[in-house]
């Protein structure tokens, strides 16, 4: 039997952990092609290659760079061939942490760079490489991780929620661009997922609050938060673009 997705081979940036490595098992699952991305997490990217087999492989490289994204594209196409489908994941360095969070007194430009450079210009970068091939085919699918402290800002993390947003309008900004060329652009924004390393700083108590506090009762897992990401890039999403989907068990509506 044909698997959903055995067509389609997939870059998934910084997915040598968390939500990342959870997307690129899902992908797998389903029978695409999976370039594991990673920038520091060779360790962790070469053995998550490792266990999904040789329909994935693990490249290193800076989103943040063009150079380093052209060079990774290369090694793709010798690998796999031309990318189907894109998902921006990537995430500058950071905690999930309340108690240390940076206030608007605390703030500095250099970490508002830093979260923009990654989510936005990471984005731009990844999508410029990616454009060609998927307008040579008249098919692409590109996917957008964003937040759902967009529109609740429970917590305000600044410096991430605000680059986010950015990625967002880009995310709608690019759908009515490339749709034409037959290229759809979503966004999958979780909440506070259990567990990945940015979230691990978050108290338990926390975690309970917001379970508490959803239709379903439950944090959204990365596992649930990467079968959304499937989706968009599956035929069932064909006439879907320029959305934003929040997975967060009914935390935020809309």
């Amino acid at each position: 039997m044909t698997k959903l997705l055995a067509s389609q081979t997939v870059l998934v940036t910084g997915a040598g952990r968390g939500l990342g490595a959870a997307i690129a098992r899902a992908f797998v699952r389903e029978g695409a092609k999976v370039v594991i991305n990673y920038r520091h997490s060779q360790a962790a990217a070469e053995s998550l290659a490792e266990e999904l087999g040789p329909q994935t492989v693990a490249i290193q490289a800076d989103v943040t760079k063009p150079d380093a994204v052209a060079a990774m594209m290369d090694l793709v196409a010798e690998r796999f061939g031309p990318v189907t489908t894109l998902v921006h994941n990537a995430l500058a360095d950071y905690s999930f942490n309340g108690d240390a969070r940076d206030t608007i007194a605390t703030l500095t430009p250099e970490a508002i760079r830093a979260q923009h450079d990654t989510a936005v210009l990471g984005a731009l970068n990844t999508m410029q490489a990616v454009q060609p091939m998927m307008e040579s085919a008249g098919f692409g699918r590109i996917i957008h991780i964003g937040t759902n402290l967009i529109q609740n800002p429970v917590v305000p993390y600044h410096d991430y929620t605000s680059a986010k947003a950015g990625l967002l309008a880009l995310t709608r900004t690019a759908a009515a661009e490339l749709g034409p060329k037959g290229i759809t652009v979503n966004m999958v924004s979780g909440g506070l997922l259990r567990t990945t390393d940015a979230s691990a700083a978050t108290p338990d108590a926390v975690f309970d609050m917001i379970a508490a506090n959803t239709p379903l009762r439950s944090v959204t897992t990365p596992e649930e938060a990467a079968d959304a990401v499937l989706f968009f890039a599956s035929p069932w999403a064909r006439a879907v673009t320029g959305q934003n989907l929040i997975v967060d068990g009914g935390l935020v509506f809309g």
